[in-house]
């Protein structure tokens, strides 16, 4: 492993890396004599700003820095939990769980734009909800949020019907179920009840658009936001570098936003109660470069150019000691580590329409037995933990510890004869059984991972091959049920064991996220319970009762939850590991002095 030192080149990246060296330190400069508070940082490139129509994760940060939604996760409290955003109080909900009513913020604008009457953003009403999720009901946006809604409520799928054969969208067409009852007034009518509703809610998806916006740029909405959010967009170019600056509406609209005063122990130790009561944001300026190389990443935190970073499988030796903390240089350079476990899990996949691999449960359970999980948590040094079930920690039916199918190589070869292959030979042919898994990239880490993973196999004299492909033609080979196996992982869409064991119902076969084509009756009935469920023992018991049924049936491998490492400059305050981060910009700020002092002492950035 290679320790960066300031004398450390690579020449593939290095000329970028002083390039855009370069250009920050004219603008670290500039900006800071103005005494503005601006966070420098890396993005990857985007889809771009329409709410209803992305998914990934550098777009839904962006989107976030400028639309809002009725509700956000409370930033510093753990376990998570939704707060107020645009919603002026928590719903009115009805005793059958089936109506929500909420009041809307009075006095919330959205920012200055032409597309309104003499440019001046006008006030957020109830029916900007309405309209926003009539969008994402609308198959012409192709949203990729409708999975939220679909069959949740009353007259929305019949609403997407009749929008599917009309030339245009009839967006004054009333849907029983979403119903402004007034300017303020907001009502959500189900079919059904809907205990995750509130954590929709908080998603982008959800978040508010005014009408004469989408309508004034058309096809180009997607590039011109216009929202009630802190900041406001000011330069983009995709390729290279975009750059937001403080809504202006927050402040001559009377609007008053405070940095929360509560959070865990963990935080209060942490010092992120300091400006507990202040008003946000305190960021005047965001700055960000499209970097895609971690290399080049690294060397501009380094260099003080970026506030925060991620630590890369390369760079990991260099930074990190082996009982987990900083190495000595790094703290005396003023650099702190923050760690948390990912609410993500990683996963091996098995077709179950394959006529190999599906039709053959103690084959599967038999390669299941042949992974080793602590040779990843080695590969990956030690940034992972191996997870047991298809849960991670800390959700309820988390399995801390192997099961029955966990890594045992006798036990895979004892299956194995049992499946009809002893020692890895297929009677058919006389020769290894060969299995295929397909990949949705060929990067190098992906490749040395994946090697690995052919090497355990190889021990129990099954021959896996690899197939890479890029992303859309991974995901195009998962949706028409012809990957035989796959690696694949979930990121939670919200903190609940169902979102993960969503991933095991029937209906939500390929296309779907059921990816493994999984039908079990038994857990199809036992999810249909849980869906409508509020969280408490009898719920718990449920998740428990279909995880120990999952594993029996081994539709997955289990591979590992990863841990989400970061670094950050003194001068970054109020920067905390959030799985659900794409609102929490507003609370982050720069200490310019002790920026200043760092600069003045590494004579970097400048």
């Amino acid at each position: 492993m290679r320790k960066f030192t300031s004398s450390f080149i690579i020449p593939c990246s290095i000329f970028f890396c002083l390039f855009l060296s370069a250009c920050g330190r004219r603008e670290l400069d500039t900006l800071r004599f103005k005494d503005e508070q601006v966070l420098y940082g890396q993005t990857s490139r985007f889809k771009g700003f329409d709410p209803v129509k992305v998914s990934d994760v550098a777009s839904s940060a962006m989107i976030c820095r400028v639309y809002e939604g009725l509700l956000e996760y409370a930033y510093l409290d753990r376990p998570y939990h939704v707060q107020l955003m645009l919603a002026e109080a928590m719903p009115d909900v009805s005793e059958d769980g089936l109506t929500y009513t909420f009041r809307i913020r009075k006095g919330i604008f959205y920012q200055d734009d032409p597309c309104f009457p003499g440019g001046k953003g006008r006030e957020l009403t109830a029916e900007d909800f309405v309209y926003s999720i009539k969008r994402i009901a609308d198959p012409k946006n192709a949203s990729s949020g409708y999975w939220a809604f679909n069959g949740r409520v009353i007259g929305l799928d019949e609403f997407r019907a009749s929008s599917s054969g009309a030339v245009l969208t009839d967006y004054s067409a009333p849907v029983d179920g979403l119903r402004a009852l007034d300017r303020y007034a907001l009502q959500i009518r189900l079919k059904e009840p809907y205990p995750q509703l509130l954590w929709i809610l908080a998603m982008h998806y959800t978040f508010a658009v005014p009408r004469e916006a989408v309508e004034f740029y058309g096809d180009g909405f997607i590039n011109h936001p216009v929202g009630t959010g802190p900041y406001i967009l000011e330069t983009w170019n995709n390729n290279y570098r975009i750059e937001f600056v403080r809504n202006p509406k927050w402040a001559e609209t009377g609007r008053i936003e405070l940095y929360p005063s509560t959070g865990t122990q963990e935080a209060r130790e942490a010092g992120l109660l300091n400006d507990a009561g202040k008003q946000i944001p305190f960021i005047d300026r965001i700055v960000q470069y499209v970097v895609d190389d971690p290399t080049t990443t690294w060397m501009m935190f380094l260099s003080g150019q970026f506030s925060y970073s991620t630590i890369s499988r390369d760079n990991w030796s260099a930074v990190i000691t082996p009982g987990r903390d900083l190495v000595s240089e790094m703290k005396e350079q003023g650099v702190e580590l923050l760690s948390s476990p990912t609410l993500y899990l990683s996963y091996i996949g098995f077709n179950l329409d394959d006529p190999v691999v599906g039709k053959n449960k103690k084959l599967r359970q038999a390669l299941s037995c042949a992974f080793d999980p602590e040779l990843l948590v080695q590969y990956y040094n030690g940034r992972v933990t191996p997870v047991y079930g298809p849960l991670p920690d800390p959700l309820a039916g988390f399995k801390s510890k192997p099961t029955a199918y966990s890594f045992n190589l006798g036990k895979a070869k004892q299956l194995l004869a049992e499946a009809g292959y002893p020692n890895g030979i297929d009677p058919a042919t006389g020769r290894r059984l060969e299995l295929t898994l397909e990949l949705g990239d060929a990067a190098p880490d992906t490749r040395q991972s994946v090697e690995l993973m052919v090497g355990m196999i190889d021990k129990i004299g099954i021959v896996l091959k690899a197939s890479y492909n890029n992303w859309p033609a991974f995901l195009d080979k998962l949706d028409r049920r012809q990957a035989q196996i796959f690696k694949l992982g979930w990121v939670a869409d919200y903190p609940d064991s169902e979102n993960f064991l969503q991933l095991f119902y029937g209906p939500n076969a390929s296309p779907g996220p059921n990816h493994s084509n999984y039908a079990n009756p038994e857990i199809n009935k036992l999810y249909e319970q849980l869906r409508t469920m509020l969280p408490g023992p009898e719920k718990d018991g449920l998740c428990e009762q279909m995880v120990n049924i999952v594993i029996e049936d081994c539709p997955w491998v289990f591979l590992y939850q990863p841990m989400d490492f970061a670094v950050t400059h003194n001068w970054f305050k109020n920067f905390s590991l959030h799985d659900f981060p794409y609102t929490m910009t507003k609370y982050r700020r720069v200490d310019n002095a002790a920026w200043n002092e760092w600069k003045a002492k590494h004579g970097r950035a400048n």
